[in-house]
């Protein structure tokens, strides 16, 4: 039989494209999702277990009754503006959830974690190629809460022999090239998908946060990563564990940022239409510039983005927009 991974959050966005590159790879992903972000259509490469990280029973008895190899943990909440207003939502549910799950893994002889951290930990460090290195110092709850588990990681790895591996990454962007998946938040906060709504008529207009921050066109730049390049580094992540070749930190991104303005310019040349714009207030905890390096991830795992190139990435998403979605 194949090997199983549990997959917390495996019916939201990055989560249902790490099941299907698990899938590809020969495994049988297992989702954990409570569905309070995530949709059940989007499982589509193993078995669900509607439930919650903060109910220890239900993560012992997943992992009692599929006895998987690994666990790949994205289930978080991750709306910066929400984290700002009520961090103590983000630090009982990110932080007592991975706490349980981590628990769990130990107690249930899982020795392997692939854990989705954020270069949000990074806080706001304007001009600076964001490396594994680089010091941590958030500047939202969304942040600060990723940092303790990353933290947590480290002390049971110490402490019980956890294997895990971290990734970094921002904006993650596009749609499974195959179209059988795609990002639809609720509510849809990101960036693109929200630029292609107003492009589409779905909504009135896309709402710019801020257009005097200290960048070349005074909107927030981002580095932006192909949500399938990004699933491939997780399943080498995974096979890094499984080979006992230790624990580490990545990176992922394209080492290019990109405006606000610049992703919504190349949003006119990839569907060749315009793209209705409103000015707002700059948001709360948002940094004014994130780029970072993946050199690690493409020397040590071997990793290799395929589809990290801005007009495919608006490209796979527009496609994926154009689809019926899942059910609301």
């Amino acid at each position: 039989m194949a090997d199983r991974v549990l997959v917390t959050g495996g019916a939201g966005y990055i989560g249902a494209h790490a099941c299907k590159a698990l899938a590809r790879a020969g495994f049988v992903p297992v989702v954990f999702d409570n569905l309070s972000t995530g949709w059940a259509e989007a499982v589509k490469w193993g078995p669900l277990v509607k439930a919650d990280l903060l109910d220890r029973a239900a993560v012992d008895a997943a992992l009692a009754e599929h006895r998987p190899v690994a666990v790949m943990h994205f289930a978080a909440l991750s709306l910066v503006g929400v984290s700002m207003q009520d961090p103590g939502l983000y630090w009982r549910t990110n932080v007592s959830g991975a706490l349980n799950l981590v628990e769990a893994c130990v107690a249930a002889g899982v020795k392997n974690i692939v854990f989705s951290s954020t270069c949000a930990t990074y806080g706001d460090q304007d001009g600076v190629l964001l490396t594994e290195d680089a010091a941590q110092k958030p500047i939202n709850a969304y942040g600060g809460s990723k940092l303790a588990i990353e933290g947590i990681l480290r002390d049971f790895g110490a402490a019980h022999g956890l294997a895990h591996v971290i990734f970094r990454y921002f904006n993650v962007a596009g749609a499974d090239p195959e179209g059988e998946v795609g990002e639809q938040h609720r509510p849809e906060t990101h960036l693109i998908p929200l630029m292609l709504d107003a492009v589409a008529g779905r909504r009135p207009a896309l709402t710019v946060f801020g257009t005097d921050y200290a960048t070349p066109d005074g909107t927030c730049v981002r580095d932006y990563v192909h949500v399938a390049d990004l699933a491939e580094a997780h399943v080498l992540g995974l096979r890094r564990l499984l080979q006992g070749r230790g624990d580490g930190v990545f990176c992922l991104g394209s080492g290019r940022g990109f405006s606000v303005r610049e992703v919504i310019e190349a949003s006119r040349a990839v569907t060749n239409r315009e793209v209705p714009v409103v000015i707002g207030a700059r948001r709360a905890g948002d940094a004014a510039s994130l780029v970072c390096a993946s050199t690690r991830a493409v020397s040590v795992l071997g990793w290799q983005p395929q589809r990290s190139d801005l007009r495919q990435m608006i490209g796979d998403a527009w496609a994926w927009a154009q689809k019926p979605g899942f059910a609301g």
